[in-house]
């Protein structure tokens, strides 16, 4: 028997191939939460979102303060379900001066809800409400709440001197194919504490001009909250040179990948949204 309709089914085929791939490739919506003291927030915010958008299939909205203080407002924030609609938050800010745990608990809210983040830089030195941010706070208190949600405690840095960078072997499909390299000037933060369940993703070492070197995590992974959430952080990107660099833009593309599962167990991303060749 014949089939009489097959040439329409044949052309509907064709229609219906890219509908179902356009399907499968919706663009991550991400959110640039950027602004602050101490950096060059206003060029980096496009470092950023023309980077990420130039690597990956997704769409960065931004919410820049020009403040240059440590308590710079945030639009977003003032919104009661503020993270709503977006698929992960990138958090750029740098805002020490904020000590409130109710601010705290706002901006931790979504992701204790199970909303990833890719925490950025000086986003390790925010919401800082512990009295005395350099005594390890325990779990579950106030003074840990944003570093639990960053998983792992810093206070500090040491000078702007280039950053050997390492890879841990097989720690996480984000780094899978990443090689060890060393930066121009940027910032170690140092760890205070590293909490439970983090994976370490990369170490740092510096080497003063003294000739004495300091050595620390810069990157890590870990789930948080009772809807595990998944949360990267890297302490790296104080400079515009770090933040438009092959070697950083790249592995926050995969923090992202891996942030919204569209990075396999094997460091491959998801048909259609790795778009440089």
């Amino acid at each position: 028997m014949k089939t009489r309709f097959s040439p329409i089914l044949a052309v509907i085929g064709i229609f219906a191939a890219p509908f179902a791939s356009a399907q499968k490739t919706e663009p991550i919506k991400a959110l640039l939460v950027i602004g602050g003291c101490c950096h060059d927030y206003e060029v980096q915010k496009d470092l950023i979102k023309n980077g990420l958008e130039g690597r990956i299939n997704i769409t960065v909205d931004i919410d820049y303060s020009p403040d240059k203080g440590t308590k710079p407002q945030f639009k977003t924030y003032e919104k009661e379900n503020w993270a709503d609609g977006y698929d992960v938050i990138l958090h750029d800010e740098c805002a020490a001066g904020f000590k409130e745990i109710e601010l705290a608990k706002r901006v931790a809210g979504p992701h204790l809800k199970g909303i990833p983040a890719v925490n950025l830089h000086c986003a390790m030195h925010s919401y800082r409400v512990a009295s005395n941010i350099r005594q390890v706070q325990e779990s579950g208190s106030d003074g840990a709440l944003w570093f639990e949600f960053l998983g792992l405690q810093s206070s500090g840095h040491g000078p702007k001197l280039p950053i050997d960078v390492s890879f841990e072997e097989g720690a996480s499909p984000i780094t899978k194919g990443m090689k060890n390299y060393t930066s121009g000037n940027d910032e170690l933060y140092n760890n205070h504490h590293i909490y439970e369940g983090v994976t370490v993703l990369a170490k740092g070492k510096q080497t003063g001009k003294n000739g004495k070197a300091a050595e620390a995590v810069v990157a890590w992974k870990h789930e948080y909250g009772p809807n595990k959430a998944r949360v990267v952080g890297t302490t790296l990107g104080h400079f515009n040179e770090i933040v438009g660099s092959q070697e950083y833009l790249n592995f926050v593309a995969r923090s992202i990948l891996w942030s919204v599962k569209k990075l396999d167990d094997e460091g491959k991303p998801a048909q259609g949204y790795w778009l440089e060749k």
